[in-house]
Protein backbone atom coordinates (compact mmCIF):
# COMPACT_ATOMS: atom_id res chain seq x y z
CA UNK A 1 0.00 0.00 0.00
CA UNK A 2 1.22 3.49 -0.77
CA UNK A 3 -0.10 7.07 -0.53
CA UNK A 4 2.05 8.24 -3.46
CA UNK A 5 3.30 6.07 -6.31
CA UNK A 6 3.03 2.31 -6.89
CA UNK A 7 4.76 -0.10 -9.28
CA UNK A 8 4.25 -3.78 -10.00
CA UNK A 9 6.21 -5.91 -12.45
CA UNK A 10 7.16 -9.59 -12.83
CA UNK A 11 10.80 -9.07 -11.79
CA UNK A 12 11.92 -7.33 -8.61
CA UNK A 13 14.86 -5.56 -10.28
CA UNK A 14 12.51 -3.97 -12.83
CA UNK A 15 10.12 -2.90 -10.09
CA UNK A 16 13.03 -1.35 -8.16
CA UNK A 17 14.20 0.57 -11.26
CA UNK A 18 10.71 1.97 -11.79
CA UNK A 19 10.27 2.91 -8.12
CA UNK A 20 13.57 4.79 -8.13
CA UNK A 21 12.44 6.66 -11.23
CA UNK A 22 9.25 7.77 -9.48
CA UNK A 23 11.14 8.85 -6.39
CA UNK A 24 13.51 10.94 -8.51
CA UNK A 25 10.63 12.89 -10.06
CA UNK A 26 9.68 10.83 -13.08
CA UNK A 27 6.07 10.15 -13.94
CA UNK A 28 4.29 6.88 -14.62
CA UNK A 29 5.49 6.66 -18.24
CA UNK A 30 9.11 7.28 -17.23
CA UNK A 31 8.88 4.57 -14.60
CA UNK A 32 7.26 2.17 -17.06
CA UNK A 33 10.13 2.66 -19.52
CA UNK A 34 12.71 2.08 -16.77
CA UNK A 35 10.95 -1.16 -15.81
CA UNK A 36 10.31 -2.34 -19.35
CA UNK A 37 13.90 -1.75 -20.48
CA UNK A 38 15.24 -3.51 -17.39
CA UNK A 39 12.99 -6.49 -18.12
CA UNK A 40 14.49 -6.86 -21.60
CA UNK A 41 17.80 -7.59 -19.87
CA UNK A 42 16.91 -9.53 -16.71
CA UNK A 43 13.96 -11.52 -18.14
CA UNK A 44 15.24 -12.31 -21.65
CA UNK A 45 13.17 -15.48 -21.98
CA UNK A 46 9.98 -13.40 -21.67
CA UNK A 47 10.76 -10.12 -23.40
CA UNK A 48 13.37 -8.30 -25.46
CA UNK A 49 13.88 -5.12 -27.47
CA UNK A 50 13.28 -7.36 -30.46
CA UNK A 51 9.58 -7.71 -29.53
CA UNK A 52 6.38 -5.65 -29.31
CA UNK A 53 4.46 -3.67 -26.71
CA UNK A 54 1.02 -2.15 -26.11
CA UNK A 55 0.15 0.64 -23.69
CA UNK A 56 -2.80 2.23 -21.93
CA UNK A 57 -1.74 5.65 -20.63
CA UNK A 58 -3.95 7.79 -18.39
CA UNK A 59 -3.04 11.48 -18.33
CA UNK A 60 -4.22 12.91 -14.99
CA UNK A 61 -3.79 16.48 -16.23
CA UNK A 62 -6.09 16.11 -19.24
CA UNK A 63 -8.14 13.20 -17.81
CA UNK A 64 -7.58 11.37 -21.08
CA UNK A 65 -6.90 7.66 -21.60
CA UNK A 66 -4.88 6.80 -24.71
CA UNK A 67 -3.84 3.52 -26.28
CA UNK A 68 -0.45 3.08 -27.93
CA UNK A 69 0.35 0.27 -30.35
CA UNK A 70 4.06 -0.56 -30.34
CA UNK A 71 3.76 -3.72 -32.40
CA UNK A 72 5.77 -4.33 -35.55
CA UNK A 73 4.60 -4.93 -39.10
CA UNK A 74 5.52 -7.69 -41.52
CA UNK A 75 8.45 -6.90 -43.77
CA UNK A 76 8.01 -5.71 -47.34
CA UNK A 77 9.27 -9.07 -48.64
CA UNK A 78 7.15 -11.20 -46.30
CA UNK A 79 4.59 -12.76 -48.61
CA UNK A 80 2.57 -15.96 -48.74
CA UNK A 81 4.18 -16.68 -52.10
CA UNK A 82 7.68 -16.56 -50.61
CA UNK A 83 6.92 -19.13 -47.91
CA UNK A 84 5.00 -21.36 -50.32
CA UNK A 85 7.96 -21.27 -52.72
CA UNK A 86 10.14 -22.59 -49.91
CA UNK A 87 7.77 -25.50 -49.34
CA UNK A 88 6.09 -24.20 -46.15
CA UNK A 89 2.40 -24.59 -45.40
CA UNK A 90 2.87 -22.60 -42.18
CA UNK A 91 5.44 -20.06 -41.07
CA UNK A 92 8.22 -21.65 -38.98
CA UNK A 93 8.00 -20.95 -35.25
CA UNK A 94 11.75 -20.54 -34.76
CA UNK A 95 14.67 -19.34 -36.80
CA UNK A 96 15.26 -16.53 -39.27
CA UNK A 97 12.04 -17.08 -41.23
CA UNK A 98 10.06 -16.73 -37.98
CA UNK A 99 11.51 -13.23 -37.50
CA UNK A 100 9.53 -11.55 -40.27
CA UNK A 101 8.14 -8.50 -38.40
CA UNK A 102 9.95 -5.36 -37.31
CA UNK A 103 10.63 -5.12 -33.55
CA UNK A 104 8.25 -2.51 -32.14
CA UNK A 105 9.37 -2.22 -28.51
CA UNK A 106 11.74 0.75 -28.81
CA UNK A 107 9.23 2.72 -30.90
CA UNK A 108 6.65 2.24 -28.16
CA UNK A 109 9.03 3.44 -25.46
CA UNK A 110 10.05 6.48 -27.51
CA UNK A 111 6.54 7.52 -28.53
CA UNK A 112 5.28 7.18 -24.95
CA UNK A 113 8.26 9.13 -23.60
CA UNK A 114 7.76 12.06 -25.97
CA UNK A 115 4.05 12.19 -25.23
CA UNK A 116 4.70 12.15 -21.48
CA UNK A 117 7.26 14.92 -21.60
CA UNK A 118 5.05 17.14 -23.73
CA UNK A 119 1.62 16.47 -22.28
CA UNK A 120 1.84 15.01 -18.78
CA UNK A 121 2.79 16.29 -15.35
CA UNK A 122 5.79 15.23 -13.31
CA UNK A 123 8.06 14.09 -16.15
CA UNK A 124 11.56 15.25 -15.29
CA UNK A 125 13.85 12.34 -16.10
CA UNK A 126 16.02 12.53 -19.26
CA UNK A 127 15.58 9.67 -21.74
CA UNK A 128 19.11 8.35 -21.39
CA UNK A 129 18.77 8.11 -17.61
CA UNK A 130 15.72 5.84 -17.92
CA UNK A 131 17.84 3.20 -19.64
CA UNK A 132 20.70 3.30 -17.12
CA UNK A 133 19.50 0.35 -15.00
CA UNK A 134 19.08 -1.83 -18.09
CA UNK A 135 22.51 -0.85 -19.42
CA UNK A 136 24.15 -1.55 -16.07
CA UNK A 137 22.57 -5.00 -15.74
CA UNK A 138 23.53 -5.86 -19.32
CA UNK A 139 27.10 -4.62 -18.98
CA UNK A 140 27.99 -5.57 -15.41
CA UNK A 141 25.64 -8.51 -15.08
CA UNK A 142 22.67 -9.58 -13.00
CA UNK A 143 21.88 -12.74 -11.00
CA UNK A 144 20.00 -15.22 -13.16
CA UNK A 145 16.57 -16.04 -11.75
CA UNK A 146 15.18 -19.54 -11.19
CA UNK A 147 12.51 -18.77 -13.78
CA UNK A 148 15.13 -18.01 -16.42
CA UNK A 149 16.97 -21.21 -15.52
CA UNK A 150 13.81 -23.25 -16.04
CA UNK A 151 12.99 -21.73 -19.43
CA UNK A 152 16.60 -21.95 -20.60
CA UNK A 153 16.59 -25.68 -19.89
CA UNK A 154 13.22 -25.99 -21.59
CA UNK A 155 14.45 -24.15 -24.69
CA UNK A 156 17.65 -26.17 -24.97
CA UNK A 157 15.99 -29.57 -24.76
CA UNK A 158 17.46 -31.45 -27.75
CA UNK A 159 14.41 -33.67 -28.19
CA UNK A 160 12.39 -31.05 -30.10
CA UNK A 161 14.30 -29.53 -32.99
CA UNK A 162 11.59 -27.08 -34.01
CA UNK A 163 10.43 -25.45 -30.77
CA UNK A 164 13.39 -26.24 -28.51
CA UNK A 165 17.06 -27.07 -29.07
CA UNK A 166 17.75 -23.34 -29.43
CA UNK A 167 21.44 -23.87 -28.76
CA UNK A 168 21.59 -24.73 -32.47
CA UNK A 169 21.62 -20.96 -33.07
CA UNK A 170 25.15 -19.62 -32.57
CA UNK A 171 24.35 -16.27 -30.94
CA UNK A 172 21.73 -17.78 -28.65
CA UNK A 173 24.29 -20.31 -27.46
CA UNK A 174 26.98 -17.68 -27.05
CA UNK A 175 24.84 -15.26 -25.01
CA UNK A 176 22.38 -17.32 -22.99
CA UNK A 177 24.53 -20.35 -22.19
CA UNK A 178 27.84 -20.57 -20.35
CA UNK A 179 31.06 -21.17 -22.35
CA UNK A 180 30.79 -24.90 -21.62
CA UNK A 181 27.32 -24.97 -23.21
CA UNK A 182 25.47 -25.42 -19.92
CA UNK A 183 22.61 -23.17 -18.73
CA UNK A 184 23.37 -20.60 -16.07
CA UNK A 185 22.32 -21.61 -12.57
CA UNK A 186 20.18 -19.45 -10.30
CA UNK A 187 22.26 -16.70 -8.74
CA UNK A 188 25.07 -16.88 -11.28
CA UNK A 189 25.96 -13.56 -12.92
CA UNK A 190 25.08 -13.21 -16.58
CA UNK A 191 26.33 -10.38 -18.81
CA UNK A 192 25.11 -9.27 -22.23
CA UNK A 193 27.83 -7.02 -23.63
CA UNK A 194 26.40 -6.60 -27.13
CA UNK A 195 22.99 -5.70 -25.74
CA UNK A 196 24.61 -3.14 -23.43
CA UNK A 197 26.21 -1.41 -26.41
CA UNK A 198 22.92 -1.44 -28.32
CA UNK A 199 21.11 0.09 -25.34
CA UNK A 200 23.78 2.79 -25.10
CA UNK A 201 23.13 3.81 -28.69
CA UNK A 202 19.37 3.93 -28.04
CA UNK A 203 19.98 5.94 -24.85
CA UNK A 204 21.99 8.48 -26.86
CA UNK A 205 19.95 8.69 -30.05
CA UNK A 206 16.43 7.58 -29.12
CA UNK A 207 14.39 5.42 -31.47
CA UNK A 208 16.37 6.57 -34.51
CA UNK A 209 19.41 4.91 -32.94
CA UNK A 210 17.60 1.60 -33.29
CA UNK A 211 15.62 1.98 -36.52
CA UNK A 212 17.80 4.22 -38.70
CA UNK A 213 21.42 3.51 -37.86
CA UNK A 214 24.08 0.90 -37.39
CA UNK A 215 21.90 -1.34 -35.18
CA UNK A 216 19.24 -1.74 -37.85
CA UNK A 217 21.96 -2.41 -40.43
CA UNK A 218 23.52 -5.14 -38.27
CA UNK A 219 20.14 -6.79 -37.70
CA UNK A 220 19.20 -6.67 -41.38
CA UNK A 221 22.63 -7.89 -42.51
CA UNK A 222 22.46 -10.89 -40.18
CA UNK A 223 18.87 -11.72 -41.11
CA UNK A 224 19.45 -11.48 -44.85
CA UNK A 225 22.76 -13.38 -44.69
CA UNK A 226 20.78 -16.28 -43.22
CA UNK A 227 17.89 -16.23 -45.67
CA UNK A 228 15.58 -13.92 -43.72
CA UNK A 229 13.29 -11.20 -45.01
CA UNK A 230 13.63 -7.92 -43.08
CA UNK A 231 15.05 -4.89 -44.89
CA UNK A 232 16.44 -1.51 -43.89
CA UNK A 233 13.31 0.09 -45.34
CA UNK A 234 11.19 -2.02 -42.99
CA UNK A 235 13.06 -0.52 -40.03
CA UNK A 236 13.26 3.05 -41.34
CA UNK A 237 9.52 3.30 -42.02
CA UNK A 238 8.32 1.70 -38.76
CA UNK A 239 6.31 3.80 -36.31
CA UNK A 240 4.28 3.15 -33.19
CA UNK A 241 0.70 4.41 -33.49
CA UNK A 242 -1.86 5.94 -31.16
CA UNK A 243 -5.39 4.57 -31.01
CA UNK A 244 -8.64 5.09 -29.15
CA UNK A 245 -9.07 2.55 -26.32
CA UNK A 246 -11.97 0.13 -26.58
CA UNK A 247 -14.31 -0.48 -23.64
CA UNK A 248 -17.33 -2.24 -22.17
CA UNK A 249 -19.36 -1.54 -19.05
CA UNK A 250 -19.06 -4.02 -16.20
CA UNK A 251 -21.16 -3.79 -13.02
CA UNK A 252 -21.06 0.03 -13.00
CA UNK A 253 -17.37 0.20 -13.94
CA UNK A 254 -15.88 0.71 -17.39
CA UNK A 255 -13.28 -1.80 -18.55
CA UNK A 256 -10.75 -0.54 -21.09
CA UNK A 257 -8.31 -2.32 -23.34
CA UNK A 258 -6.35 -1.72 -26.55
CA UNK A 259 -7.98 -2.25 -29.95
CA UNK A 260 -6.95 -4.74 -32.66
CA UNK A 261 -4.49 -6.05 -33.71
CA UNK A 262 -4.40 -6.92 -29.97
CA UNK A 263 -6.82 -9.51 -28.56
CA UNK A 264 -8.05 -6.92 -26.05
CA UNK A 265 -11.46 -7.29 -27.72
CA UNK A 266 -11.66 -10.85 -26.38
CA UNK A 267 -10.82 -9.79 -22.83
CA UNK A 268 -13.61 -7.21 -22.93
CA UNK A 269 -16.05 -9.59 -24.61
CA UNK A 270 -15.76 -12.05 -21.73
CA UNK A 271 -16.76 -9.33 -19.26
CA UNK A 272 -19.54 -8.20 -21.60
CA UNK A 273 -20.95 -11.74 -21.57
CA UNK A 274 -20.54 -12.14 -17.80
CA UNK A 275 -22.65 -9.00 -17.28
CA UNK A 276 -25.62 -11.23 -18.02
CA UNK A 277 -24.97 -13.64 -15.13
CA UNK A 278 -25.30 -13.14 -11.38
CA UNK A 279 -21.88 -14.33 -10.29
CA UNK A 280 -22.49 -13.38 -6.66
CA UNK A 281 -25.36 -15.83 -6.38
CA UNK A 282 -23.20 -18.54 -7.96
CA UNK A 283 -20.41 -17.99 -5.44
CA UNK A 284 -16.69 -17.67 -6.13
CA UNK A 285 -14.81 -20.93 -6.66
CA UNK A 286 -17.97 -22.96 -7.33
CA UNK A 287 -18.48 -25.17 -10.40
CA UNK A 288 -20.90 -22.56 -11.77
CA UNK A 289 -18.26 -19.82 -11.41
CA UNK A 290 -15.58 -21.69 -13.34
CA UNK A 291 -18.06 -23.07 -15.86
CA UNK A 292 -19.60 -19.75 -16.84
CA UNK A 293 -16.25 -17.99 -17.32
CA UNK A 294 -14.84 -20.85 -19.38
CA UNK A 295 -17.98 -20.91 -21.54
CA UNK A 296 -17.90 -17.11 -21.94
CA UNK A 297 -14.26 -17.45 -22.99
CA UNK A 298 -15.18 -19.92 -25.72
CA UNK A 299 -17.76 -17.55 -27.16
CA UNK A 300 -15.41 -14.55 -27.00
CA UNK A 301 -12.61 -16.53 -28.62
CA UNK A 302 -14.88 -17.61 -31.48
CA UNK A 303 -15.51 -13.93 -32.32
CA UNK A 304 -11.83 -13.15 -31.89
CA UNK A 305 -10.69 -15.93 -34.20
CA UNK A 306 -13.17 -14.87 -36.88
CA UNK A 307 -12.32 -11.17 -36.89
CA UNK A 308 -8.99 -10.33 -35.28
CA UNK A 309 -6.22 -8.97 -37.47
CA UNK A 310 -4.73 -5.59 -38.43
CA UNK A 311 -7.67 -3.14 -38.76
CA UNK A 312 -5.78 -1.40 -41.56
CA UNK A 313 -6.36 -4.53 -43.63
CA UNK A 314 -9.89 -5.49 -42.56
CA UNK A 315 -13.12 -3.91 -41.37
CA UNK A 316 -13.65 -5.29 -37.86
CA UNK A 317 -17.16 -4.56 -36.46
CA UNK A 318 -15.95 -3.73 -32.96
CA UNK A 319 -18.98 -1.65 -31.96
CA UNK A 320 -21.24 -4.63 -32.66
CA UNK A 321 -18.91 -7.25 -31.17
CA UNK A 322 -18.66 -5.32 -27.88
CA UNK A 323 -22.27 -4.14 -27.75
CA UNK A 324 -24.55 -5.07 -24.86
CA UNK A 325 -26.89 -6.73 -27.35
CA UNK A 326 -24.18 -9.00 -28.70
CA UNK A 327 -23.08 -9.82 -25.17
CA UNK A 328 -26.63 -10.91 -24.45
CA UNK A 329 -26.69 -13.02 -27.63
CA UNK A 330 -23.49 -14.82 -26.65
CA UNK A 331 -24.70 -15.30 -23.07
CA UNK A 332 -27.83 -17.08 -24.36
CA UNK A 333 -25.63 -19.65 -26.09
CA UNK A 334 -24.19 -20.79 -22.76
CA UNK A 335 -25.68 -23.94 -21.27
CA UNK A 336 -24.97 -23.93 -17.54
CA UNK A 337 -25.24 -27.73 -17.39
CA UNK A 338 -23.13 -28.64 -20.41
CA UNK A 339 -19.76 -27.47 -21.77
CA UNK A 340 -19.83 -26.42 -25.43
CA UNK A 341 -17.83 -28.74 -27.67
CA UNK A 342 -17.83 -26.93 -30.98
CA UNK A 343 -16.25 -23.60 -29.98
CA UNK A 344 -12.54 -24.27 -30.02
CA UNK A 345 -9.74 -21.77 -29.38
CA UNK A 346 -6.67 -21.32 -31.50
CA UNK A 347 -3.25 -22.23 -30.14
CA UNK A 348 -1.35 -18.99 -29.54
CA UNK A 349 1.50 -19.40 -27.12
CA UNK A 350 3.03 -16.39 -25.45
CA UNK A 351 5.87 -15.15 -23.33
CA UNK A 352 5.19 -11.75 -22.02
CA UNK A 353 5.65 -9.24 -19.20
CA UNK A 354 2.87 -6.97 -17.89
CA UNK A 355 3.62 -4.03 -15.62
CA UNK A 356 1.58 -1.30 -13.99
CA UNK A 357 2.56 2.13 -12.62
CA UNK A 358 0.63 4.89 -10.86
CA UNK A 359 2.50 8.07 -9.88
CA UNK A 360 1.79 10.63 -7.16
CA UNK A 361 -0.11 12.87 -9.60
CA UNK A 362 -2.47 10.10 -10.63
CA UNK A 363 -0.95 9.36 -14.03
CA UNK A 364 -1.26 5.66 -14.75
CA UNK A 365 0.25 3.14 -17.15
CA UNK A 366 -0.85 -0.41 -17.93
CA UNK A 367 1.77 -1.80 -20.30
CA UNK A 368 2.57 -5.20 -21.78
CA UNK A 369 5.62 -6.33 -23.72
CA UNK A 370 6.43 -9.59 -25.46
CA UNK A 371 8.44 -11.46 -28.08
CA UNK A 372 5.74 -14.19 -28.42
CA UNK A 373 7.14 -17.67 -27.59
CA UNK A 374 9.67 -18.19 -24.84
CA UNK A 375 12.90 -16.78 -26.38
CA UNK A 376 10.98 -15.53 -29.43
CA UNK A 377 12.47 -16.73 -32.71
CA UNK A 378 15.61 -17.92 -30.93
CA UNK A 379 17.61 -15.60 -33.21
CA UNK A 380 19.93 -13.00 -31.70
CA UNK A 381 21.10 -10.65 -34.44
CA UNK A 382 24.87 -10.91 -34.55
CA UNK A 383 26.73 -8.08 -32.84
CA UNK A 384 23.60 -6.48 -31.36
CA UNK A 385 22.39 -8.69 -28.50
CA UNK A 386 18.84 -8.17 -29.88
CA UNK A 387 16.70 -11.30 -29.53
CA UNK A 388 14.18 -11.15 -32.37
CA UNK A 389 10.53 -12.04 -31.84
CA UNK A 390 8.60 -14.71 -33.71
CA UNK A 391 5.25 -12.91 -33.51
CA UNK A 392 4.97 -12.99 -37.30
CA UNK A 393 4.90 -16.78 -37.26
CA UNK A 394 1.28 -16.38 -36.21
CA UNK A 395 0.27 -15.10 -39.63
CA UNK A 396 -1.65 -17.58 -41.77
CA UNK A 397 -0.44 -18.70 -45.20
CA UNK A 398 -4.06 -19.32 -46.24
CA UNK A 399 -4.88 -16.42 -48.61
CA UNK A 400 -8.52 -16.50 -47.44
CA UNK A 401 -7.76 -16.31 -43.72
CA UNK A 402 -8.57 -13.06 -41.88
CA UNK A 403 -5.04 -12.99 -40.47
CA UNK A 404 -3.25 -13.91 -43.69
CA UNK A 405 0.32 -12.73 -44.18
CA UNK A 406 0.67 -9.47 -46.11
CA UNK A 407 3.62 -7.04 -46.30
CA UNK A 408 3.28 -4.13 -43.90
CA UNK A 409 0.59 -5.87 -41.86
CA UNK A 410 0.43 -6.30 -38.09
CA UNK A 411 -0.53 -9.79 -37.00
CA UNK A 412 -3.08 -11.01 -34.45
CA UNK A 413 -1.34 -10.23 -31.17
CA UNK A 414 -2.23 -11.95 -27.90
CA UNK A 415 -0.85 -9.28 -25.59
CA UNK A 416 -3.30 -6.77 -24.08
CA UNK A 417 -3.04 -4.39 -21.11
CA UNK A 418 -6.18 -3.44 -19.18
CA UNK A 419 -7.65 -0.78 -16.91
CA UNK A 420 -10.94 -0.56 -15.05
CA UNK A 421 -12.39 2.90 -14.42
CA UNK A 422 -14.72 3.96 -11.62
CA UNK A 423 -16.34 7.17 -12.75
CA UNK A 424 -13.82 9.06 -14.88
CA UNK A 425 -10.65 7.80 -13.16
CA UNK A 426 -8.58 4.62 -13.11
CA UNK A 427 -9.66 2.23 -10.36
CA UNK A 428 -7.79 -0.95 -11.31
CA UNK A 429 -4.75 -1.51 -13.50
CA UNK A 430 -4.30 -5.17 -14.36
CA UNK A 431 -2.77 -7.60 -16.81
CA UNK A 432 -0.88 -10.84 -17.15
CA UNK A 433 1.50 -12.91 -19.18
CA UNK A 434 0.20 -16.01 -20.91
CA UNK A 435 -1.11 -16.09 -24.50
CA UNK A 436 -4.58 -17.66 -24.46
CA UNK A 437 -4.64 -17.24 -20.69
CA UNK A 438 -4.55 -13.45 -20.72
CA UNK A 439 -8.28 -12.78 -21.27
CA UNK A 440 -9.17 -15.56 -18.82
CA UNK A 441 -6.89 -14.30 -16.05
CA UNK A 442 -8.11 -10.76 -16.60
CA UNK A 443 -11.66 -12.04 -16.07
CA UNK A 444 -10.55 -13.85 -12.92
CA UNK A 445 -8.99 -10.68 -11.49
CA UNK A 446 -11.96 -8.43 -12.30
CA UNK A 447 -14.65 -10.80 -11.08
CA UNK A 448 -12.83 -11.62 -7.87
CA UNK A 449 -12.21 -7.95 -7.06
CA UNK A 450 -15.48 -6.41 -8.30
CA UNK A 451 -18.00 -9.21 -7.70
CA UNK A 452 -16.51 -10.82 -4.61
CA UNK A 453 -14.51 -8.06 -2.92
CA UNK A 454 -11.13 -9.81 -2.96
CA UNK A 455 -8.07 -7.76 -2.16
CA UNK A 456 -5.65 -7.26 -5.05
CA UNK A 457 -3.18 -9.80 -3.72
CA UNK A 458 -5.83 -12.36 -2.88
CA UNK A 459 -7.30 -12.06 -6.37
CA UNK A 460 -3.87 -12.64 -7.93
CA UNK A 461 -3.09 -15.62 -5.71
CA UNK A 462 -6.48 -17.36 -5.99
CA UNK A 463 -6.57 -20.65 -7.96
CA UNK A 464 -6.52 -20.21 -11.71
CA UNK A 465 -7.39 -22.15 -14.79
CA UNK A 466 -6.53 -22.12 -18.48
CA UNK A 467 -8.89 -23.11 -21.28
CA UNK A 468 -6.81 -23.81 -24.36
CA UNK A 469 -3.08 -24.04 -24.87
CA UNK A 470 -0.28 -21.93 -23.43
CA UNK A 471 3.47 -22.06 -23.96
CA UNK A 472 4.98 -25.23 -22.54
CA UNK A 473 1.67 -27.08 -22.73
CA UNK A 474 0.90 -29.70 -25.36
CA UNK A 475 -2.78 -30.29 -24.69
CA UNK A 476 -5.77 -28.12 -25.61
CA UNK A 477 -7.98 -28.71 -22.57
CA UNK A 478 -9.01 -27.11 -19.27
CA UNK A 479 -5.95 -26.99 -17.04
CA UNK A 480 -6.49 -26.15 -13.38
CA UNK A 481 -4.21 -25.55 -10.44
CA UNK A 482 -4.29 -28.30 -7.84
CA UNK A 483 -5.81 -26.07 -5.15
CA UNK A 484 -9.24 -26.21 -6.80
CA UNK A 485 -11.19 -28.78 -4.76
CA UNK A 486 -11.76 -32.19 -6.31
CA UNK A 487 -15.54 -32.03 -5.88
CA UNK A 488 -15.56 -28.88 -8.01
CA UNK A 489 -13.46 -30.59 -10.67
CA UNK A 490 -15.72 -33.64 -10.61
CA UNK A 491 -18.73 -31.45 -11.37
CA UNK A 492 -16.89 -29.69 -14.21
CA UNK A 493 -15.97 -33.08 -15.67
CA UNK A 494 -19.62 -34.12 -15.35
CA UNK A 495 -20.57 -31.06 -17.42
CA UNK A 496 -18.18 -32.13 -20.15
CA UNK A 497 -15.03 -30.11 -19.44
CA UNK A 498 -11.78 -31.94 -20.34
CA UNK A 499 -10.17 -31.15 -16.97
CA UNK A 500 -6.44 -31.64 -16.42
CA UNK A 501 -5.46 -31.15 -12.78
CA UNK A 502 -1.91 -29.88 -12.63
CA UNK A 503 0.42 -31.01 -9.86
CA UNK A 504 1.43 -27.50 -8.85
CA UNK A 505 -0.58 -25.37 -6.47
CA UNK A 506 0.87 -22.29 -8.20
CA UNK A 507 2.24 -22.59 -11.74
CA UNK A 508 3.37 -20.04 -14.28
CA UNK A 509 1.54 -22.05 -16.94
CA UNK A 510 -1.23 -19.76 -15.71
CA UNK A 511 0.91 -16.70 -16.43
CA UNK A 512 2.30 -14.07 -14.11
CA UNK A 513 -0.25 -11.39 -13.35
CA UNK A 514 -0.25 -8.13 -11.45
CA UNK A 515 -2.62 -5.36 -10.44
CA UNK A 516 -2.83 -1.96 -8.79
CA UNK A 517 -6.07 -0.74 -7.20
CA UNK A 518 -6.53 2.96 -6.46
CA UNK A 519 -8.90 3.69 -3.58
CA UNK A 520 -11.17 6.50 -4.87
CA UNK A 521 -11.67 7.93 -1.36
CA UNK A 522 -8.20 7.81 0.22
CA UNK A 523 -6.13 7.68 -3.01
CA UNK A 524 -4.09 4.87 -1.44
CA UNK A 525 -2.68 2.48 -4.03
CA UNK A 526 -2.86 -1.26 -3.37
CA UNK A 527 -0.33 -3.20 -5.44
CA UNK A 528 -0.04 -6.93 -5.98
CA UNK A 529 2.46 -9.26 -7.64
CA UNK A 530 2.14 -12.91 -8.61
CA UNK A 531 3.73 -15.67 -6.48
CA UNK A 532 3.89 -17.66 -9.73
CA UNK A 533 6.72 -15.37 -10.82
CA UNK A 534 9.56 -13.31 -9.38
CA UNK A 535 7.98 -9.90 -9.29
CA UNK A 536 7.27 -7.33 -6.65
CA UNK A 537 4.81 -4.53 -5.99
CA UNK A 538 6.46 -1.54 -4.33
CA UNK A 539 5.25 1.93 -3.41
CA UNK A 540 6.51 5.01 -1.62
Amino acid sequence: MSPNGMVTSPHYLATAAALKTLQEGGNAVDAAIAAASTLTVVYPHYTSIGGDNFWLIYNAKTKELRALNGSGRAGEKATIEFYKSKGYDKIPSRGYLAANTVPGVVSGWWEAYNYAHKEMSGSKIPWNKLLEPAIEYAEKGYPVSPNQVYWTKYATDPTDNELKNLQRFEEFRKIYLKPNGEPYQAGEIMKQKDLAETLKVIAKKGADGFYKGEIAKKIVDDVQKNGGLLTLKDFETHTATWAKPISVDYRGYKAYNVPPNSQGMASLSILNILNNFDLKSMGEGTPDYYHVIVEATKQAFADRDKWLTDPEFADIPLDYLLSKEHGQELAKRIDMKQAAKTVEPLDPKGDTVWLGVVDKDGNAVSMIQSHYFDWGSGIVAKGTGVLLQNRGSYFSLDPNHINRLEPGKRTFNTINPAMLFKGDKPYLLYGTQGGEGQPQTQAALVTRIVDFGFSVQDAIEAPRWLHGRNWGASSNNLKVESRIPQDVLDELIKRGHPVEKLEAAYTDQMGQSGAILIDPVTNVKFGGADPRGEGAALGY
